[in-house]
Formats: C-alpha cells, structure tokens, sequence
C-alpha cells in the first residue's frame, strides 16, 4: 500500500481522529468521523462530519482538495469504514470510487448493520485497494458512544458525582429544608461539567436529587445541546414547580401510573417495582439515545455500580469535610486515574471492559 512507512499511517489516521473530535455533542446519533486525503506524503485535503444530517467527512475532505486532478493519485484515510447506503446522504463508497481514488487507510470497521464490511467490499469491487485496522482501540475509543449502543445494545453511561475528602457526597438533610444542592466542588469545574452535559444525549437524577436539589439539569454555563432529562418518579410525587417541569427541554419521568405527554415532559409507564438500570437503559435505547450522563443521588448511582451497567465515572474530590453526611458510592477493584485541579482532585474510572 505505497511507500510510506507504518508510522506515517498511523500520523494520517492520528489527524483523522482530531478532526472528528470537533463532531463532539453535534454529529449524534452518528459517530464522528475525520478524513484526510494524502498525496505524495502530504495532506492536500481535510474535513469532519459537522453535524447529523450533514455532509459526511469524505465528502468535504474530496471537496477541499484544490487541485482535483490529484485525486487519482492520492490515498484516503478516513477513521471509520465509509458508508455504502443511502439515509440523509448518499453513500460516501460511490464519491470515492467515481473520483478515482484507489488507496483507502480505515481506522476500523462500521459495526452498523447497513455498513459493517459493506463499505469495505463496495470499495474493493470498485477498485480501490483497502488497508484497514490503523490504530483501532484508539478509533474505538473516540466513539465509545457509537460502538457501546451498536454492540451492546444500549446507551453509553458515565457517572459523575462530588465528594468531600472524607468522602462525603452530600450533609444530612432536613425536612422542610430549602430545595439546593450542596456545592463541594468550584464554579470552574461546574462550567466544566455543563460541558459535559452538552456532550450526551441524556443525563438521569433519582427523585430525591430531584426534590432535593430541585436540578435544572440543563446547558447554561456552556454552548451545545440540551440532553433530553430522565428521573424515576414511581408515584408521581415530584411537585409540578420543580425545573424538572419548566418544559425548558425534553423530559422523561418513568412512572408506575401513566403514559402521556405533557408538553416537552413525556410520561412513561414502566413497571416501578423492578425497575432497574438495564430496563431504564432499554427505553432509552429504544428511544435512539446514544448516552446517558448519570448525576446523582447515591443509590442511583450505586444501582448502576452494582448492575455492572456503567463505562465510566467522573469523581471530584473537595477539600471539605462534613464529617457526616450521605456516603459517596463505591466503585470497587478499579484504580482511577487521579488528577489534580488546584486544590481539588479528579478521579477518573474507566469500566475493564473498555480498556
């Protein structure tokens, strides 16, 4: 496959996957996707899928090469297997066989079914010689999100919670006390978190955070998508004043009692009793959901925990001490990665089975 050495695919595929990482939190439900064309040991064209619905990144790369009449002696590398079927835009295959390019480099295999090895045997049959496999754990791992609905059948999960150093998640509450969450970590890393948010299709309370912390749940400390928000309200007890209810965003209330829209907040009936992580995670597969951003409280959480239905945990530490107060979750047998942010420490866990 030409003369350039391994190290240098690996360079042209490593630019794919930076590209693609702009598609973050817009291109959803379908993966990210980088495209760089090489002629001669240098990139003479490049784009990334913007947003869904939108041209695909082979399209604008072929696009953006100035001299055309290169094509034909140039190589594409494109992190995730072209497609070969028609849906919001035609198959990315056809454009590259009817421009003459004949060198395709892939990151990995498209495990949807319309494409999963069609896209590879559609360019074989036109011509083209296909290398494929060029730094696949990394292409995986860009859309972990992609590849956990499309494999196992449901959404992607992080949890994320704060904790005190004497690991604490929240104080001892009151009744009738006032309905706000109690603040561990900074106003920086709140900001940082609504970014996070913007980057998942869904994000899920329990009903005591609800009426507890009375969460808004939304995007307002950053630029992107609102997700859609989920909580489990089995007797429908959450009062209608919560933001939950502002009919701000769309919303989804698991219910023991009724189905029914009520503007943007969408009643589900499920049967309450044995709710569970996996069945939660069915709807919102059902529903097209690629990711779930899971905040709290801590028997939410911990039932994902001990279901073995998460990816990864997002955990900040602060520098305060409640001394009582509602124990933070577990995660048992796994050792995060720390970093520190000031005066604040970051864990993150990653699940074995997405190492």
């Amino acid at each position: 496959m030409g003369k350039l050495k391994a190290e240098d695919h690996n360079l042209f595929m490593q630019r794919c996957l930076e590209l693609a990482s702009n598609g973050l939190g817009n291109v959803a439900p379908n993966p990210m996707v980088g495209c760089v064309i090489v002629h001669n040991g240098i990139i003479i064209g490049e784009g990334y899928h913007h947003s869904f619905g939108g041209p695909h990144a082979e399209v604008l790369a072929i696009a953006s090469v100035k001299s055309p009449g290169l094509l034909s002696e140039s190589s594409l590398y494109v992190n995730l297997e072209p497609c070969c079927h028609h849906g919001k835009t035609p198959p990315c295959t056809d454009l590259i066989v009817e421009k003459g390019i004949r060198k395709v480099f892939i990151g990995t295999a498209d495990p949807f079914p319309a494409v999963s090895g069609k896209g590879i045997q559609a360019l074989k049959a036109g011509g083209c010689q296909v290398k494929s496999d060029i730094l696949t754990r990394e292409c995986r791992r860009l859309n972990k999100r992609f590849f956990t609905f499309q494999e196992k059948k449901r959404p992607y999960v992080i949890l994320k919670w704060a904790q005190t150093a004497d690991g604490f998640i929240d104080v001892v509450r009151k009744a009738g006390q006032e309905a706000r969450p109690t603040w561990i970590t900074s106003e920086r890393l709140r900001l940082l978190v609504h970014k996070w948010r913007s980057e998942e299709a869904a994000i899920m309370v329990g009903t005591n955070t609800a009426i507890l912390d009375n969460p808004r749940l939304n995007v307002r400390d950053w630029i992107g998508r609102q997700p859609v928000r989920v909580v489990i309200d089995r007797k429908l007890r959450l009062p209608d004043k919560l933001h939950l209810f502002d009919n701000s965003q769309a919303t989804l209330v698991f219910n023991d009692t009724t189905n029914e829209d009520r503007g943007m907040t969408k009643m589900i009936r499920i049967n309450c009793q044995q709710a569970s992580p996996k069945e939660v995670l069915h709807k919102l597969y059902a529903m097209g959901l690629q990711s779930l951003f899971v905040e709290g409280g801590r028997q939410l959480i911990q039932s994902f925990i001990e279901s073995d239905l998460w990816d990864e945990a997002r955990v900040f530490c602060g520098p305060q001490f409640f001394g009582r107060g509602v124990a933070s979750p577990q995660i048992k047998d796994i050792q995060p990665l720390h970093i520190p942010i000031g005066k604040e420490l970051f864990f993150w866990f990653r699940h074995p089975n997405n190492q």
